[in-house]
């Protein structure tokens, strides 16, 4: 379907409720056909998605803002499907109702994981779950140099399994991915130790397809 006519039924959509006497606001009618645009990839600009939109917020705005995120992940929740779903029920966001009533929803849509790799004082608070797509440094599997032959590459991959290692007071975290040929490969420690070698998608950045 074309962007025209993904609109056209959401705005039949919206009539149908109409005539069910269960009609949206226009804030939750907004919202939805924000998010449409948003899939179709035309509400948000080439430059919009090169800044950081983490740092349009105060430092205030950002540690609640942060400490929201890191709740929600530990809840095992999706922090944006949380603020989403608040605005479309007209519920209150608490800490970070602000979100809605300074910024709105086109701030909300820019947000990218890799935008917290910034602010490294916020602990990964985003954690890997299966389905989730990342970028993996060849220094898990072979010497690297910054100022050698052999550079630092990113490779993109999927992960398709975590896993949590416990043993006796020690807990760490593997993870299996799997490279777009069909390769998986488990890594160990992965936010203990190997932290440095994954990384969140870089959107401007250049990776290499494993071969």
């Amino acid at each position: 379907m074309t962007p025209d006519e993904i609109e056209a039924s959401m705005l039949a959509a919206f009539n149908d409720c109409d005539a069910a006497s269960c009609p949206l606001t226009d804030t939750q009618k907004e919202i939805l056909l924000q998010v449409v645009e948003q899939i179709q990839g035309n509400s948000t600009s080439r430059a919009s998605a090169i800044a950081n939109p983490l740092d349009e917020l105060t430092s205030e705005e950002l540690e609640a803002f942060l400490q929201f995120v890191k709740d929600e992940e530990q809840r095992n929740r999706t922090w944006k499907v949380q603020l989403l779903n608040d605005w479309l029920l007209q519920n209150d966001s608490g800490t970070v109702q602000f979100i809605r009533q300074r910024y709105g929803l086109q701030w909300l849509n820019r947000v990218e994981s890799y935008h917290f790799d910034k602010y490294s004082y916020f602990e990964d608070a985003l954690k890997l779950r299966v389905g989730d797509r990342i970028e993996v440094s060849n220094a898990l599997w072979e010497w690297v140099q910054e100022d050698g032959p052999c550079k630092r590459e990113w490779f993109p991959c999927m992960v398709i399994k975590v896993e949590e290692i416990s043993n006796a007071d020690d807990t760490s975290t593997n993870c299996v991915v799997r490279f777009f040929n069909g390769a998986e490969y488990e890594i160990q420690g992965i936010y203990e130790w190997n932290r440095y070698n994954w990384r969140w998608p870089q959107k401007e950045s250049e990776v290499r397809i494993a071969e």
